[in-house]
């Protein structure tokens, strides 16, 4: 039986793919134009790249935006979530209902370049990683730990500790971001665009913090907000 194969597409993507060595690749292809451009294509570990016609390539990633550059390999491993949130000081992401891949893919490289220990996300109602979230991250997911679990809410009362808060965001909270302690264990929980953090999971929470905002839009994209929340986490921890 043939074993199973996931399609990573795009040059940072399937770059950074055979750099984490995470997954094995099974088959490499690329343009010409691709293979002239991009060193590494010649000089990657794994399998000979076999260069393709343009129109092939896009056939076989599905879309046209794989920059000429197209991997199939073993599937995305999942981390254990519980692992995530062990250890001293932990910068956990947990996503609640976020369904949009790009928006996974964007807070996933966010979430890598801050240092974060990992990204949860529930197994029910939201993205997972697939090819579109690697291209999104730029690859970031190769690095980075990303779990699911059956139930976020649980999960969170589960991981919560005297030297482990979990901060929800909510734009309506009454506590700033600028004036929260995110330097010991944190877990940072963010929802979907409009729904927000779901109040099941909310109550799980420690307390919700909010980004103060002086424009006249209420609201940041999920991804966006993730990245100032992360980033202001660095920024102390530092």
């Amino acid at each position: 039986m043939t074993a199973p194969r996931e399609l990573v597409y795009g040059r940072h993507p399937v770059r950074e793919v055979l750099r984490a060595g995470r997954r094995e690749v099974a088959e490499l292809l690329a343009s010409e134009r691709a293979l002239a451009a991009e060193m590494w294509l010649r000089e990657a570990p794994g399998p000979r790249v076999q260069v393709r016609p343009e129109a092939a390539l896009t056939a076989a990633a599905g879309t046209r935006d794989h920059q000429g550059v197209v991997a199939f390999c073993e599937p995305y491993r999942y981390a254990e979530a519980h692992e995530l949130a062990a250890g001293e000081r932990p910068l956990v992401v947990c996503l609640d209902g976020v369904t949009d891949p790009h928006n996974l893919g964007a807070v996933c490289r966010s979430a890598e370049g801050a240092g974060a220990s990992g990204v949860v996300l529930p197994e029910r109602g939201a993205a997972r990683v697939t090819a579109a979230v690697c291209r999104a991250s730029a690859g970031a997911v190769e690095h980075l730990p990303v779990a699911v679990v059956v139930n976020l809410a649980r999960y969170l009362g589960e991981i919560k500790r005297a030297d482990l808060w979990v901060w929800a965001a909510a734009e309506d909270a009454d506590a700033s971001l600028w004036q929260t302690d995110l330097t010991g264990g944190t877990a940072l929980v963010l929802g979907a665009e409009g729904a927000g953090v779901r109040p099941g999971v909310l109550r799980a929470c420690d307390g919700a913090i909010s980004i103060p905002l002086t424009g006249r839009v209420a609201s940041l994209n999920v991804s966006v907000a993730a990245g100032v929340m992360l980033f202001e986490a660095a920024r102390q921890r530092a």
